[in-house]
């Protein structure tokens, strides 16, 4: 991706729908449990400050970020959920000042940085486009939990061509996390856009293995924020049928995942079908349970130039609580 301008942009603008959301919140709705087991709205948008954060140190101020990463690995099951718990401890009206800062900050940042830039990460260096994909992928996927949390749909947008394309170029990386050597042939994967807008296609034209279906149905998958057997997706081959079984956007070791049925699902038309609602196929295990990309392991990729690795530095797993959520 020659210019971030354009990802950039659709991550402030999933931001702000977020902020919109929680900003007329009481504070007992922000006290309210979501999807991911023991976090609260609070901790929902605490993490994304947090978060938020330890982007910006990484583009502004490399000394600050490498301190951030030696107390991550000093304390890799637990540091992601002390981010959150200390987030949320405060008044919601200053938690949601200081995402709304940490995030304005980062946006600035971005747009300032110079064509090419790269910046250091929880694994591999991240480019621009990469940053605010990771970004924009983690702000929509929790954004989900909240929305779930309180009742309230949130339709899907053309931004998630950000996500979509996320989870196409990470397929490698779910196989290799999961201790499977990735096909070697590509695969099509051809998803309709959100409302019936045209069809967002990735791979070869004549591909053997194939992934079909809704845009946002591959994003709630490889987000792990849906169950497979509650999506109208559909595989090729039995390598991309695998696939659909374990995709995972995010990095950090795969989880139990979101159980069939599960809550609400978005629609492109802006309604909300209970979790069983939407053409079921076969019975399959969950596949992974969560969407923070900046855990100490390679992150995804949203520009084509990150590919995440399977390699992770060691005691990264998930803490009592779990982060990938």
């Amino acid at each position: 991706m020659s210019d971030p301008t354009p990802v950039i942009d659709d991550l402030r603008e999933e931001s702000e729908e977020l902020d919109a959301l929680v900003a007329r919140l009481s504070p007992e709705q922000w006290a309210l449990a979501t999807p991911a087991p023991g976090w609260t709205v609070a901790h929902q948008i605490a993490h994304l400050a947090w978060t938020d954060h330890s982007a910006l140190l990484a583009v502004t101020d490399e000394d600050g970020f490498r301190a951030l990463v030696e107390k991550a690995l000093a304390a890799p099951g637990t540091f992601v959920d002390e981010g959150a718990e200390a987030g949320a401890a405060v008044p919601p009206a200053d938690l949601l000042a200081n995402w709304r800062r940490g995030r304005a900050a980062l946006d600035l940042a971005l747009r300032k940085a110079p064509p090419g830039a790269r910046f250091p990460w929880y694994g591999p260096p991240m480019g621009v486009a990469s940053m605010a994909t990771a970004r924009l992928m983690e702000t929509w996927a929790h954004g989900l939990d909240v929305a779930g949390t309180l009742g309230v749909s949130r339709p899907a947008t053309d931004r998630l061509r950000h996500v979509a394309r996320l989870g196409v170029r990470t397929r490698d990386y779910a196989f290799l996390n999961r201790g499977i050597t990735p096909p070697a042939e590509e695969f099509r994967v051809e998803l309709t856009a959100p409302l019936g807008a045209g069809v967002w296609a990735y791979g070869p034209a004549d591909a053997a293995q194939r992934v079909t279906g809704p845009a946002l149905d591959f994003c709630l998958l490889t987000t792990q924020r849906a169950h497979r057997a509650d999506l109208a997706l559909r595989a090729e081959g039995a390598d991309a049928d695998r696939w659909l079984d374990i995709a995972q956007a995010f990095a950090g070791p795969p989880g139990p995942g979101r159980p069939p049925g599960a809550g609400h699902l978005p629609t492109d038309d802006g309604t909300d079908l209970p979790g069983a609602g939407r053409a079921p196929g076969p019975g399959r295990p969950p596949a992974g349970d969560g969407t923070d990309p900046p855990t100490p392991g390679h992150p995804p990729a949203g520009d084509g130039t990150d590919p995440p690795t399977p390699g992770r530095p060691p005691g990264t797993a998930p803490g009592p609580k779990g982060h990938a959520r």
